[in-house]
């Protein structure tokens, strides 16, 4: 399958982004393993955050399922184990993985985490930076001819700060989403809100405890209202606006950046 995920860009610029959700693809080992059906594992995972990231010259794809390792979690946590770790989805064929398994997908998520460690260490050296964690998420739960949930619990783009030390980069955070929310679209405004349903995970955390008073993790959660869920079709205009409206942020964030951590 080739390597597992993709740099884009030189990586030199103060402003970066991953998507590491947004693979499909397992190894013939774990789709072995899988009962799964490809539609469910799909509506979990986060198609087209690659061409949302895309949006940042210098930016990374993960193409790997996160079902096969979750880059976004603990090491302990990162394969999923149980239909209790993955929305009461029955994924595996058998009760236990393999160990092999399990082995080859930790490999992949130590090779990851050392790869885009020195990548990062070599931004850090040269001052603060911020990486766009960019993720999607379902609003449709209750099934394809269900209602939507109630978009006051649900914004169209959730900006997780959880683990942001906001003394220092909440400047950031708020030149980030004001300039988001004020990017015109066709249908409207962009309902931006923080943590409102997500607050980042692992990668956040990882990054903010690695680089502190340097590493400004943005968690963006995109509710997937670009596209069906359930069918997976894409509005490709609606998503076009999202990826232009991402871009158009990254002046008023390397400005904030300019100004300094503020505590």
């Amino acid at each position: 399958m080739g390597r597992p995920y993709s740099y884009h860009g030189d990586w030199d610029s103060r402003v970066v982004a991953t998507a590491i959700h947004n693979g499909h693809d397992l190894r013939p080992d774990v789709a072995e393993q899988m009962v799964l059906p490809e539609t469910d594992r799909l509506r979990e995972e986060d198609p087209h955050t690659g061409r949302l990231a895309a949006a940042l010259p210098s930016h990374l794809v993960v193409h790997r399922s996160r079902f096969e390792v979750d880059l976004n979690r603990p090491r302990e946590q990162a394969v999923y184990r149980t239909p209790a770790d993955c929305w009461d989805l029955e994924v595996w064929r058998d009760t236990a993985l393999p160990d092999d398994v399990v082995d080859g997908s930790l490999e992949l998520y130590d090779a990851f985490h050392a790869d885009l460690a020195e990548r990062l260490d070599a931004l850090a050296a040269q001052g603060p930076f911020v990486l766009y964690d960019v993720h999607t998420y379902n609003h449709r739960r209750d099934g394809a001819e269900a209602p939507a949930s109630d978009p006051e619990e649900n914004p169209e783009v959730n900006v997780g700060t959880g683990s942001l030390d906001r003394e220092r980069f909440g400047h950031v955070v708020d030149a980030f989403s004001e300039a988001l929310a004020g990017t015109p679209v066709s249908w409207g405004k962009l309902d931006v809100r923080e943590n409102v349903r997500f607050q980042g995970g692992h990668l956040s955390k990882w990054i903010h405890a690695r680089y502190p008073g340097t590493g400004c993790c943005l968690a963006l959660e995109f509710r997937k209202s670009f596209m069906d869920e359930w069918t997976a079709e894409v509005d490709e205009g609606r998503l076009a606006e999202l990826i232009a409206a991402l871009a158009g942020t990254v002046p008023a964030v390397e400005a904030a950046l300019a100004d300094g951590p503020t505590g």
